[in-house]
């Protein structure tokens, strides 16, 4: 976990040569190999300005990931991949015209291009867009991670080593474990994108993951547990302290759910463990401040900027700054730079995350939240890492106000209802707590209640706030984004919890 101190993020480099160094990159892998230079760039989007519009991009991106896997003390099966394309778009209002390929060439990029400007002529577009000069300016940008290779960082051998041992320490542990299984997975993602004012952006984006499942066996009875982190770095990022702090909590988990009994059920406080149950947080009230669904009116929280939507103490950001996060970024999927964005303060909604087409729509700047998932597909506002900064309380304390609830330190899936903000969520790992003690753990917990609501019930925020591991994933509209979450420890009052007793 990272504490709140450890939130470091990097200054604006104006105009960097850190920023010329990734075009270099991104030209030489995406460009260079296909007979393309700038020029032909500017040659595609002045095809598509010949038609009104109100924005536009090329979106080129090279990919190149590889994954082990290991079970039952064998690595099964090994994957590796190379993905590159290209998407074009154009935005005419509020509608979006977008063509994507895999053959990255003139021809592609101009016929791509011819393709998408229909929509100036057929939506009608509110103004044409400012035409960059004849010399492309350079995105502002973060320099949070380095642009190593992670999957040359180590070799085949190392990555086959580092998930044996993965499975010895978790075995050694405890006899009652009778089943390892462990996951490596590492990814270059090189991006350019040129946009239609004539800025340039790039990026060199890292991630790599390790993943631990654990299955204990005790009378009969099997149970899970599994843990992992990673974020954007090589692979010897994943040292023995690390390998045996994500053993540790996968066998931990396991062994406590073998002693879990049934979950009670109805109205009652619940307690969240800091870190990773912030995802309750990312999907009950991160979605709902995402720019769409605000322009929309289809979240529980459009039109309430200024007013108050929780507890006093509840402030909330999505912070793309944060150095090495498996969610940050130097700049979005539209070129503009990641930012620290103040969402909720001190209970009161400051703001949406935006990407360009929603802030122009609602007349703001982008947040640096513009993201997709690869070429082939549009970008939308997305969250980047989503956390609450902490209070006052000492986590024991909270805890030890419990009269009878929920201690809740570890989260599955979960859904969320945009429009209502209602929510449900499965518990991983929970403990049943009366009159201030921990008496055991308990089986079957879902959390059910509506976000901002939720929000409001906050009554206690622990001051050991900390970020998730690097292990989480978002979806939205069928796209996935790497994301970051995080909170202190919480007390909300009056939540639901169904159970099994």
């Amino acid at each position: 976990m990272t504490s709140s101190a450890a939130l470091l993020s990097s200054t604006l480099a104006p105009q960097s040569a850190a920023t010329e160094e990734r075009l270099a990159v991104a030209t030489a892998l995406l460009l260079e190999p296909f007979g393309l230079d700038r020029s032909h760039l500017a040659k595609a989007l002045a095809e598509i300005k010949t038609h009104r519009i109100d924005d536009a991009d090329l979106y080129f991106q090279y990919t190149r990931s590889e994954g082990w896997s290991l079970e039952e003390g064998i690595v099964k099966t090994g994957s590796f991949s190379i993905d590159q394309g290209v998407g074009v778009r154009a935005v005419s209002g509020e509608k979006t015209a977008f063509a994507y390929s895999d053959d990255i060439s003139e021809a592609s990029l101009l016929d791509a291009a011819r393709t998408v400007r229909t929509i100036g002529a057929a939506a009608g577009g509110q103004a044409r867009v400012k035409v960059g000069g004849p010399a492309a300016k350079l995105a502002r940008s973060r320099s949070l991670y380095g642009g190593v290779d992670p999957i040359a960082s180590l070799d085949s051998t190392e990555k086959v080593r580092l998930l044996e041992k993965v499975e010895q320490l978790a075995r050694a542990k405890d006899p009652r474990v009778v089943q390892v299984m462990a996951g490596l997975a590492g990814e270059y993602d090189v991006v350019m994108v040129a946009r239609a004012d004539g800025t340039l952006a790039a990026d060199v984006r890292p991630l790599v993951r390790l993943s631990v499942t654990v299955i204990a066996e005790s009378n009969g009875r099997r149970e899970v547990g599994s843990s992992g982190g990673g974020g954007r770095f090589g692979l010897a990022y994943f040292d023995d302290a690390h390998i045996e702090t994500y053993v540790n909590d996968a066998v931990k988990a396991a062994l406590t759910n073998l002693e879990s009994r049934p979950a009670p059920a109805g109205e009652m406080t619940v307690v969240l463990g800091p870190g990773w149950p912030g995802i309750l947080l990312h999907e009950a009230i991160g979605h709902g401040l995402e720019g769409d669904f605000n322009r929309k009116g289809s979240s529980a929280f459009s039109g309430r900027i200024g007013q108050r939507v929780a507890a006093k103490g509840v402030t909330v950001l999505d912070d793309g700054t944060i150095a090495d996060r498996r969610g940050s970024l130097n700049v979005d999927d539209e070129g503009n730079t990641s930012q620290r964005n103040v969402l909720i303060e001190d209970g009161i909604l400051k703001g949406y995350i935006q990407d360009s087409l929603n802030a122009r729509l609602m007349k703001v700047k982008p947040t640096g939240n513009g993201r997709r998932e690869s070429y082939a597909h549009i970008p939308m506002p997305r969250m980047t890492n989503t956390y609450m900064l902490g209070g006052k309380h000492n986590p024991e304390e909270i805890v030890a106000s419990i009269k009878k609830g929920l201690y809740a330190t570890n989260f599955g899936g979960g859904q969320v209802d945009i429009t209502s903000g209602k929510f449900v969520f499965s518990a991983s790992e929970a403990f049943w707590v009366e009159n201030g003690k921990i008496l055991y753990p308990v089986k079957g917990a879902t959390i059910i209640g509506n976000g901002p609501e939720s929000l409001k019930k906050v009554s206690m925020i622990g001051d050991d706030m900390a970020l998730d591991s690097g292990v989480g994933t978002c979806g939205k509209e069928g796209q996935s984004v790497p994301v970051g979450v995080g909170q202190p420890t919480l007390r909300i009052d009056g939540l639901t919890v169904g159970g099994t007793a």
